[in-house]
């Protein structure tokens, strides 16, 4: 396991290959969890850019797990190549059932959940339950928005005050019903998984984080950073997903039916 404080040493923008020539998987899929939008992953994108990678983020609607997973598959299918397809949070179960099209070469979870067959995002707090900053206010309509007063502390306790009101003000209410669904397939059994621990997670807690990560095998890194850790450090984020992009075609076939799954 590494152990990184914002920085990656496996990534560097600025002498990083041309994916397309050393054998690296060239395209990566960024997929936001509740709660946001995928301009979040702006950080992200940049570094990535800058290495040479093909970066698209899907901008989930937030209306229906199966709304989340069409418009991840769509995203996928518009890419020229092999994809490695990343989910944070809420976006981990999205790419879980996503995750099984046969352009996915590998999966990164970033603070993530990643379910069993049969289990739904909000079945896996069952193991260990949410911090208490973390405070869903459901609407009557369904959707739930993150609670005001605790926003901050949970969701984002490592940005600044001015940038976590902007994010508090701006959030995507999610469906509950999309939190509630089941999923019907499991990429991580047959893709190589890679996963972003956030220790100082005020939204899913630690423990809980690094337990998903030892269930599915995924290589695991851990970064100082809050839920958004994706915002708050890009660096060491696109860093995980450079070295899963540079692993990937050598450790999985693209096929999932020939993809055995790497611990």
């Amino acid at each position: 396991m590494a152990n990184l404080n914002g920085t990656s040493p496996d990534f560097n923008a600025s002498t990083a290959e041309t994916p397309s020539r050393d054998g690296t998987v060239k395209n990566v899929v960024l997929v936001h969890g509740a709660f946001a939008d995928g301009s979040g992953w702006r950080g992200v994108y940049d570094e990535l850019t800058a290495g040479g990678y093909t970066v698209a983020i899907v901008q989930n609607p937030l209306t229906s797990f199966e709304d989340d997973v069409a418009a991840t598959r769509r995203v996928i299918a518009r890419q020229n190549g092999p994809v490695i397809l990343v989910g944070h949070s809420y976006g981990g179960t999205v790419i879980t059932e996503a995750g099984d099209d046969p352009q996915v070469a590998g999966l990164v979870y970033v603070a993530a959940f990643a379910p069993e067959l049969g289990q739904s995002t909000l079945d896996q707090y069952a193991e260990v339950p949410p911090p208490p900053t973390f405070q869903p206010d459901v609407q009557p309509d369904g959707f739930a928005y993150l609670k005001a007063e605790t926003f901050h502390a949970g969701f984002a306790a490592d940005t600044s005050e001015s940038d976590g009101a902007f994010l508090r003000d701006t959030q995507v209410p999610i469906a509950m019903k999309a939190l509630e669904a089941k999923v019907s397939k499991v990429a991580w059994k047959i893709k190589p998984s890679w996963y972003v621990v956030a220790t100082e997670d005020g939204a899913i807690a630690p423990k809980l984080l690094r337990s998903t990560a030892r269930r599915i095998g995924a290589d695991t890194t851990e970064v100082a950073g809050s839920h958004v850790v994706f915002l708050t450090q890009p660096f060491a984020v696109a860093g995980v997903i450079d070295r899963a992009a540079r692993r990937a075609a050598k450790t999985a076939s693209i096929d999932p039916s020939a993809s055995p799954k790497v611990a």
